[in-house]
Order: C-alpha cells, then structure tokens, then sequence
C-alpha cells in the first residue's frame, strides 16, 4: 500500500499533462501511485496517459467511457486508489520539487491527520511565480493536529481540493465525494474540514497552479457558471444533514456570497446574457441561506445586501461609479508624480549651482539594495581612515536597519537624495547612480563592480541577446565616460573590465574590498554567525548559491537539497542563497535546509558555512579567499555557455572538484573529495590566480589612494602569511557518511 494516491484528471490539457506527471515522477520521495483518469478527452490526453503507464509501473491510465466532467474523474481515480492519503492535482498544474516529501514529513509529525493543508503559488505564463495570499494562515506554529474550530482561518484559504491531502479512509467512511459541474471543489473541501477531526498545515508551496493565458475552463464565458449555485446548495444541505455543524453557517453564507459576486464581477466568468439570470438566482439563495445579524465589513454588507435585494442596475451603477473612481485617483497621482518629479529636478538642478562639499561621500549598491558588498566595505574604510568625510548611504526604507547608525539614511527619489547627489564630492556605487545624474566637475565616481567577472559582462553582451535582455549600450558607454575609478580584485577583472567598459579612468587593482572581513573575522565571529542562523554545533554548514540563468524563465534550483541532506546524513545541513532580484527560494524545504536569500550580507553567510556548491556565480572568487572548499555543480554548461559565455574555463582552473549531476555532487561529499588533499590543491591554485590582493586591506588601499591621494601604499600580504577563521568543521572530526549506492565518477571536466 502506497503512502499516497496521485490522482490527475486530464482533460483537454494535452500540452501541459507530460509536465504535471514529470514533476510527480520525478518527487524524491518515491512511495506513491499515480492515477491518470482520461475523461474522454478529444486530444491525446489518454495516449499520454498509456504511455506513462507503460514506462512506469506506478502510473495507472483509467479512460472513462464518456465525458463527466472534473469531480467524476476525481471519483473514479478515488475508487481506484489505495494510498493511504488522497492528493489531488490537476493536469496543467504540477507539483514542487520535493513536495511528496514535505508531506510525508508533516503527516507523520502531526500524527497521521484526516487533512493536511499546504500552500500553492500561481505560476503564469510570463514566468511569474506569485505565492499565495493567504499563506500566513498555514503556519505550522501552535499545536497539531487541531479541528478547525482551533484555526478558524482556514477557510480563507482557497477552497479547492488540490491543496489538500485527505486520509482516504476519512473520505470513505464519511462518504465524501465530488459532484458534477463547475466548481466541484466547494461542496467537497467544506465538509471535509468541517467533518476532520485532526487537521494539520504545512507551510510550504507544495502546487504550481498554472494560470493558463486562454483556454481555462473557468476562465471561459459559459453558462455552465450557474453551477455555483447548486453546489452551493449541496454544502448548505450538508450542514442540514449535519446539524452539529451549524455554528459555521454565518461564516459559510459569507463565503458563499463572496463568491458570488466574484463569478458576478469577472468579465471572463458570464455571457452577459446570463448575468440578470445570475443576479436573480444570487438574490434567491442569498435569502434562502441568510443568516440575521451575521458580523461583517460595512463594505461586505453593502455588498451582500446587493445580491440579496438583487439591484442589478444599483450593482452595475456603482461599479462603474468606482471603476471611474480609480481612474480618476490614477490620472491624479499621476499629476502629482509628474509635479514633484518636476519640483525634485528643478531642486537638482539648484543644488549643482551651490559649491560641492569636499567632506561628503554618498554610497550605493545596485537596486537600492542594503549596506554590504563593495562599497559598504569602503564606506566602513572611509569613516576609519578619513573621518573628515560624512557618509550617506542611498537604500529602500526597507534597508535603512542595516546601515550603521554612523551613517547618514537616504531614499532613493527624496530631495536629500538629490542635494547628496548634486554636493558630494565622492560618489561610489557598484552599478550605476540614477539616470537622472549629471557629473559635476571636481566629483569622483568610483566604480567598484559586483565581483571578479565570470559570466559576460559590458559590451560583450551586445552579441548575447538573451543576457544582455533591453541592455541600452550607448547609455552604458555614457556612464562609463563618468567613471574616475574602477576597483579591480586581480589581472583577470582589470583586462576584462577594461575592455568591455572601454574609457578614460583609472583602474585601482588593489583587491576585493568586500573580503576585506573574511581575512578581519575571527573563530569567535563565525561561532557567532552560525549561532544566529541556528546552525548546530558539529553540522557541516553548506552554503549553496547558483547563478542566475538567463536562459529560463523561472530560475527552479538545480538540486533537490533536500534529497542531498538525506543522502549525505544528519551531519550535513544547507544554507540554500537564491540569486539576488528573485525573492524566494523556489519550494525551499524546511529543516536542515535553510533558505537564506533574504539574509543581508553574503559575506556573513560565506563565514558561518564550512563550504561552498555553486554552478556559475562569481562568489567563488571570493569564497577563494577564505580557503575553504568550494565544490561546482556545473549542469546545463552548454546552454549557459551559450547564453551567457564565460571568461574563465573552469575546467582547466577550477577552485574545487567538478560535479556534473546531482549524484555526482553527492558522492564528493560523502567520499571526502570536497576537503581532500586534491581539493585543497586545486583551490590553491585558484587562490593565487585569483586572490593574489585579498589580504584584508583592499578598502584601506582605495581610499588611502581616492581620498588621502597616497600612492605609497601598504604592502601586500603574501597568501602563506595570511590567516582567514577557519571553517567550524575544522575544529570537529567528519563522521563517516556512507556512499551513494553506485556513485558515478567525479571529473575535473563539465
């Protein structure tokens, strides 16, 4: 008996079925049986189901002999299963990565519940991945299992069967089943929480819920819409039949018309024909099932009373009152952006005419990002080494917490980001200072970069369309041309920075500013770091960062972390750092993989972890710096060379064992190569090559040279004499990890 029954009614979804049935094969957890339910559908849906069965003993085809429609099909794939839970999904969607295992894990924490409740992210057509609204009612904070009167606010959460699973002896013995028609979901999803006595949450996107540009079935103008009411009609004849239910009718007669009037509102929902038809039957039930005296908004009641007295043209009245409403509130803010985006050049413009200030230096990361990378080092450096000099550091109010109370706080846009701007002598930015900026003479822009560059950059990109995306080349060179200084790390950065940002400035070669704190940290900072981020004492700590990937759409990892954890045992734990712009980790797992995207200093994050697993992400040069082992997951090198290209062959200088797969990556740690005497000879190669000045006082050399115009400057300390913390692991033996069962062979080639 399978731990789960996958049950996938197909109709008409020919173009996405092979996908929702990969992303269930493919789970790492592989206790489970998939039935397809053909529901004689006129395209190749059953010829795909047959071939999956075919090739995989745990997919079972079902072809019904007629179309019933989706809560039919769900019933015959009921009747057929025999997992222990039920979990629905729907032929265009798919499941998460490691999502089977999730579940797994959480039904057996709870203690078996009737019903698990798990989150979902709307995925469209663009790439866009959009997490539920609703999430923060899935925390798994609290006690459980629990019956739904202790988590009431469940039934805000969306009312479908697909993120759910269900004891399939539950559903039986209450004689749970799906109806025909639209909208079967809601007579089955409201008894079957009302009716569990045990309900756990996992908080964690579990289902992708495709959001198809055309051709969804409730997205289609169709009379077959008047269904809701009758399901409606079911769910209030079971709280009939169930009487020690009745305390949830107010809350159901408010969902029930809430959900009225969003089928009424969509324009993709009724033919207009229909929508007084729909209006009058609203009115009947919203009569029938009332109940007086209900707590509820002003603005819910305002609207429930309209489907209960059924005012069509009242309805139509006032929505298109608002309607005209927003209008209006959009064209006056727009007047108002363009007033005070006028009043702020003007300001600009004045403040260019006032003298600069020798002793004020504004700093910056790209996207107004929080203190950290290169300038923040040299910022730090500044207020040491030149306290004449003011800083200001331009961020989002969101980032404001993280930049020393030493420094002055500016947003991006306000007028004192502007009179900074106009007056400060140095400016020092990793990217680029707004558009709007226009370089006065006796200021010094300092260029620092992101890092040592790995992926092409500059003006290379103009023969790589699909990373250099709306790249506008000619505003580049201009930027270029008002650079005083580019901050190098090594040989490598100056020759490629030279070239594809081709202009008159100087270039400082004087090392990363930025590792400047790996070579200043002590054991005592990391022991610190690791504290805060709850990494347990002994855990080999793994800092896992990839690229980004111009080439996709949605940036999905890699590596199923989770099934790497499991693998390599409870030693291991990883700290999982999506690319910078993406803004979470795609269905991050819980426990001993940690989704640190949101933490504010990298750095930091490289301290705390005893190594690193990247693909293509230029961290590395600088992870080389604090001599630890740095392993590469180097997958899809053909197509990422293809669309981004690289300056570095890896191949012939890698910091680190290469692995092609993920099994390759498994079997490195666990037979030892990642610390081995090859890896450490590898990575010091790599260091001398590419971290012959990250010494620990880069920043100091900047501004000793930008600010104090020295040009006897300190001496580099030689990579033997330097003396990074080392990795918490050093100080613990490795236990043994048991090798993979018939592990491939490591390569140093991709």
């Amino acid at each position: 008996m399978p731990r789960f029954s996958v049950i996938v009614p197909a109709y008409q979804v020919q173009a996405y079925l092979h996908a929702c049935l990969e992303s269930v094969l493919s789970q790492s957890y592989q206790d489970f049986e998939v039935i397809v339910v053909d529901d004689r559908s006129p395209d190749a849906c059953g010829a795909i189901a047959d071939e999956f069965a075919d090739r995989d003993p745990r997919v079972r085809a079902v072809h019904l002999a007629q179309n019933q429609g989706l809560g039919p099909a769900r019933n015959a794939g009921i009747e057929r299963a025999v997992g222990d839970y039920l979990v629905f999904l729907d032929g265009d969607d798919t499941l998460a990565p490691g999502a089977l295992r999730a579940l797994a894990d959480r039904v057996k924490e709870t203690g078996d519940p009737d019903v698990l409740v798990y989150d979902y992210a709307r995925t469209y057509w663009t790439g866009e991945t959009v997490r539920s609204q609703a999430a923060a009612h899935l925390t798994e904070q609290g006690p459980a299992p629990f019956r739904l009167a202790d988590r009431p606010g469940l039934l805000r959460v969306l009312m479908v069967a697909w993120n759910k699973t269900v004891r399939r002896e539950f559903a039986e013995r209450e004689g749970l089943t799906f109806p025909p028609g639209y909208y079967e979901d809601t007579p089955w999803t409201y008894p079957v929480l009302l009716t569990a006595e045990s309900v756990a949450t996992l908080d964690r996107v579990c289902v992708h819920y495709r959001q198809r540009r055309r051709g969804s079935i409730l997205g289609t103008p169709s009379e077959r819409h008047l269904d809701v009411f009758t399901q409606y009609d079911r769910v209030f004849a079971f709280l009939e039949s169930h009487p020690e239910h009745d305390r949830w009718r107010p809350v159901l007669y408010r969902r029930m018309c809430d959900h009225l009037a969003t089928v009424f509102t969509r324009p993709d929902r009724l033919p207009r024909s229909l929508r007084g038809e729909f209006l009058r039957r609203a009115r009947v039930h919203c009569r029938r099932y009332r109940v007086p005296g209900a707590p509820v908004p002003a603005p819910v009641r305002v609207r429930h009373a309209l489907l209960r007295l059924g005012l069509r043209r009242t309805w139509e009245t006032l929505r298109l009152a608002s309607a005209l409403r927003r209008r209006t509130a959009r064209a006056a803010a727009g007047r108002l952006r363009a007033a005070r985006t006028g009043a702020l050049r003007l300001h600009y413009g004045g403040q260019r005419l006032l003298p600069l200030r020798a002793d004020l230096a504004l700093f910056a990361v790209d996207g107004g990002g929080g203190y950290g990378c290169n300038p923040g080092a040299l910022e730090d450096a500044f207020r040491r080494l030149a306290p004449h000099v003011r800083t200001a550091w331009a961020a989002a109010p969101a980032h404001h917490h993280t930049v020393p109370t030493a420094t002055r706080r500016l947003t991006p846009g306000t007028a004192a980001y502007w009179t900074a701007l106009a007056r400060s002598r140095y400016l020092v930015h990793n990217a680029a200072f707004d558009g709007g900026l226009v370089k006065r003479r006796g200021q010094v822009l300092v260029q620092t970069q992101a890092g040592t560059p790995l992926a092409h950059a500059g003006l290379d990109l103009q023969e790589r369309p699909a990373a250099a995306g709306g790249t506008d080349f000619a505003r580049l060179l201009r930027e270029v041309d008002s650079w005083d200084y580019v901050v190098s790390a090594n040989g490598h950065s100056t020759l490629t920075w030279e070239r594809v940002h081709p202009g008159g400035y100087t270039t400082l070669e004087y090392g990363q500013p930025r590792t400047d704190v790996f070579q200043r940290a002590t054991a005592a900072d990391v022991a610190r770091l690791r504290e805060t981020l709850g990494i347990p004492e002994g855990t080999v700590a793994i800092l896992y960062a990839p690229a980004h990937r111009d080439y996709r759409r949605t940036q999905r990892s890699a590596l199923d972390l989770e099934r790497v954890v499991r693998r390599l045992g409870p030693r291991f734990m990883v700290l999982a750092r999506a690319h910078p712009g993406h803004d979470v980790w795609p269905a991050a797992p819980a426990g001993r993989v940690l989704d640190v995207s949101g933490h504010p200093s990298v750095e930091s994050l490289c301290l705390a972890s005893d190594a690193l697993i990247t693909d293509y992400a230029s961290l590395m040069f600088d992870y080389a710096g604090l001599d630890r082992p740095i392993v590469l997951h180097a997958d899809e090198p053909e197509a990422f060379e293809a669309a981004r290209g690289t300056y570095v062959d890896l191949r012939s200088v890698p910091p680190g064992p290469i692995a092609r797969d993920e099994d390759e990556l498994i079997a490195v740690f666990a037979g030892g190569d990642w610390y081995g005497a090859r890896s450490t000879r590898l990575r010091a190669e790599f260091r001398e090559r590419f971290c012959p000045y990250d010494d620990g006082h880069a920043a100091e050399r900047v501004v000793r040279r930008v600010v104090l115009g020295q040009t006897r400057l300190p001496p580099v300390v030689a990579l033997g004499a330097r003396r990074p913390p080392a990795a918490a692991v050093a100080r613990t033996p490795l236990a043994t990890v048991p090798q993979p069962a018939g592990p491939r062979t490591v390569t140093d080639s991709l």
